[in-house]
């Protein structure tokens, strides 16, 4: 299959609480640009006929769109191997949940080959922190600083832009961890930080911070279980 295809298909686009009909068909009509065909969307407003008016062409993508009443309820049943999270207000070193890849870095990370989640948040409060702490990875644009909130769609296009640019993705090769190799990698690391003694708030933040570096890295299966034996083998040697 085609890197293109692969894109198309892997990638979901992920609407959280929608509060205009109006963007949801914007939305729409930018995958479509982009030949994205999963539109998912999380406790949305009503969807008048003003989404499938906006959304011109792609109006198949609303009418075919997957609704959850919660985040964690799409995570559930949907099972990403990634969770990307957008954010207009990037963080630094001491909001964690909020260190910012550019789009750009998402696209030369980005497995066409994952199913990889791309999550953005309502129109006036984009998503919170704990649902970025969901996420595996968050990605900001660039903007000024005088008004640097854009248009929920705006963002989505250059984002979807930035990863279809380049179309010559090698995906032969050793394929990337999945979803549950990753909770396991994760998993680990969590037992190792609970067995030294740092306060819970700075266990967090570790925890956090881990699964940052981890979760930008898209590693391989094979890396994955490399990383786990390593780490288990801390974890059974500092138990003894």
């Amino acid at each position: 299959m085609e890197v293109y295809e692969l894109l198309s298909r892997n990638i979901g686009v992920v609407f959280v609480e929608p509060e205009t009909p109006g963007n949801v068909g914007f939305l729409a009509r930018a995958m479509k640009n982009f030949g994205l065909q999963n539109l998912i969307l999380i406790n949305p407003c009503s969807l008048e006929d003003e989404a499938y008016y906006q959304a011109m062409h792609a109006r198949d993508l609303v009418e075919d769109a997957i609704i959850y009443q919660t985040l964690d309820e799409m995570i559930e049943n949907l099972e990403p191997d990634f969770l990307v999270g957008t954010t207009g207000v990037p963080g630094g070193s001491y909001n964690v949940d909020r260190i910012p890849l550019r789009p750009s870095q998402l696209a030369s990370a980005i497995n066409p080959s994952s199913r990889t989640f791309i999550l953005f948040g309502r129109e006036g409060d984009g998503l919170s922190n704990r649902e970025l702490g969901l996420c595996d990875m968050v990605v900001s644009i660039p903007t000024d600083r005088e008004y640097p909130i854009m248009n929920i769609t705006h963002a989505a296009a250059i984002i979807f832009y930035e990863i279809f640019k380049k179309r010559d993705f090698d995906c032969e090769g050793l394929e990337d961890a999945s979803g549950v190799e990753k909770k396991l990698l994760v998993d680990e690391m969590d037992e190792i930080l609970s067995l030294i003694d740092i306060p819970p708030h700075k266990e967090r933040v570790a925890s956090r911070v881990f699964r940052n570096v981890t979760g930008r890295a898209f590693r391989t299966a094979r890396e994955d279980h490399t990383l786990k034996g390593v780490l288990r083998r801390i974890k059974n040697r500092m138990k003894e």
